[in-house]
């Protein structure tokens, strides 16, 4: 059976258990002790030198990183819907894998962990990514209902946890009608899977 290594509050573990939600796919969810410093053991580092949530294991493979674990498990179990083929296709979609491992981790996910967690971090420089990111997100999502394609991928899966739960970096969604049109899509698909945090319509 999959396993996923996760902390109940990492938006890239949310990542990996939508996905694996969406496709059906049993795992077995491992919650590992972060107050205890579980992902800084030798064991867990063996999986992953970083120290890191999420991993996925598969049999005796293991994958650490959110992004490549999506990747995976869309090209094991999901098929070209969600990791296209078509070379013009997949280069959009790793395009928002890279968004989201840059302007959504240095803007509206460093926010969230300065206000939730106390983490020190330039306020200000995190504040100009996150209002730069939304203001193409919302150009994008205005013109279509996706982020790559005309159907969800997991380009939608890996920028989606850390915008919902953008509020709790004291990100205001309320004036980006197309990005909370494009939340309230996520969350009405079958097998949806949410978070403690999130933003939610009313």
């Amino acid at each position: 059976m999959l396993k996923l290594y996760q902390f109940a509050v990492s938006g890239n573990a949310h990542k990996a258990r939508m996905l694996l939600s969406f496709l059906g796919l049993d795992y077995e969810g491992i919650a590992v002790d972060g107050l205890n410093k579980q992902h800084k053991t030798a064991e867990f580092l063996a999986m992953n030198p970083f120290g890191q949530v999420p991993v996925l294991v598969d049999g005796d493979f293991s994958l650490r990183d959110s992004n490549a674990i999506l990747v995976y498990l869309a090209r094991q179990y999901g098929g070209a819907d969600w990791l296209p083929n078509e070379p013009q296709a997949l280069a959009q979609v790793m395009a928002w894998l890279a968004t989201s491992a840059n302007e959504l981790a240095w803007g509206p996910s460093r926010l969230r962990v300065h206000y939730k967690f106390g983490r020190e971090i330039n306020v200000a420089e995190s504040e100009q990514i996150t209002a730069n990111l939304l203001a193409i997100l919302e150009a994008q999502l205005t013109a279509n209902d996706w982020l790559a394609l005309d159907h969800i991928t997991i380009a939608d899966l890996a920028i989606y946890p850390y915008i919902a739960l953008a509020p709790e970096g004291k990100v205001d969604l309320s004036p980006y009608p197309a990005i909370l049109a494009w939340l309230r899509r996520i969350q009405a698909l079958p097998n949806y899977v949410g978070m403690t945090g999130m933003w939610e319509a009313a």
